[in-house]
């Protein structure tokens, strides 16, 4: 019985990666979550658009499917960011205010923070926003940090694959033990049948001539032939080996498992309606509930 792959795939997972340089400091948070197809969503600080393009063909090459959303933070590096101290202009201001408090000699000398607060004294960081060189780098590492990213979401959906792949394969297991117990269950059906027929005639034995063993039989044997289960039973055999060849195959089988399901679904409620005896009944009722928590699983898978 081949095990499941290493390289199935969840749709769902988490990651961050932080990155600085260039003046600036920043965060990725990428998530992704269940989806019929792959559906990126970027959430970018403004005049970072233009990266989005290559952002998408990063992820489009390690994603296949999933709604996926990125978050980029930006910060400035605020030792990058500080003013500094021009000597020229505080020096012109100290004179100043020299000869004010020479003029007026009860005046009060100004503090430290009144001094660097006038105009001229404390220089603004240069604007690095208007340097092209300085930005073309900030983007390339930013999406240098994406793929990072990416890279790291995807391998926390493969592990968080591993982990369905475990549960899948034992939930195949209990859906074969319940088709054994069903082929083993369909083997009371025409005595089941016969039970059925004969007290539904017994209540009008007082009015209808009792019918010939040879007649009885002939109709059992019909309710039977309608009744037959074989065929449902085989092919959920054939399921299940498939099943358990796309497990093993791994990549990108979620939809192709999610088309199973529904066969499976179907053999089984066919099973059901067959049913004559109440114990393949039951177990037709639990192979459907197997087989419902098997798809749930499956709706998470790449």
């Amino acid at each position: 019985m081949p095990a499941p792959s290493p390289h199935l795939a969840s749709m769902t997972g988490f990651a961050r990666h932080r990155g600085e340089g260039h003046g600036i400091a920043w965060v990725w948070e990428v998530k992704s979550v269940n989806g019929r197809g792959l559906d990126l969503r970027f959430r970018l600080p403004n005049g970072l658009d233009a990266i989005e393009p290559a952002l998408r063909e990063v992820a489009q090459k390690h994603l296949r499917r999933g709604n996926v959303s990125a978050t980029l933070t930006v910060r400035r590096d605020e030792s990058a960011a500080r003013p500094t101290l021009d000597p020229a202009a505080l020096d012109a201001a100290l004179a100043l205010i020299a000869e004010v408090r020479g003029r007026i000699p009860d005046a009060p000398a100004p503090s430290a923070e009144a001094v660097l607060a006038l105009p001229g004294v404390l220089r603004a960081p240069a604007a690095e926003e208007d340097d092209e060189a300085v930005e073309e780098a900030r983007r390339g590492a930013i999406a240098a940090s994406f793929r990072a990213a990416i890279e790291a979401l995807a391998e926390a959906r493969r592990e968080e694959g591993a982990r369905i792949g475990a549960v899948l394969a034992a939930k195949l297991d209990e859906i074969e033990a319940l088709v054994i117990t069903a082929e083993a269950d369909a083997a009371t059906q025409p005595a089941a049948l016969r039970d059925k027929l004969t007290a539904a005639l017994r209540s009008l034995l007082d009015q209808v001539p009792q019918l010939p063993e040879e007649r009885l039989a002939q109709e059992v044997a019909l309710l039977a032939a309608r009744a037959d289960v074989r065929e449902e039973i085989d092919r959920l055999h054939a399921h299940l080996a498939q099943a358990r060849a796309l497990l093993a195959e791994g990549a990108l089988v979620g939809r192709r498992l999610d088309f199973l399901t529904q066969e499976f679904n179907r053999e089984a409620n066919t099973l059901c309606s067959k049913a004559a005896a109440p114990s393949l009944t039951a177990t037709g009722l639990a192979l459907k509930a197997a087989i419902e928590q098997f798809r749930e699983q499956v709706q998470n898978l790449e």
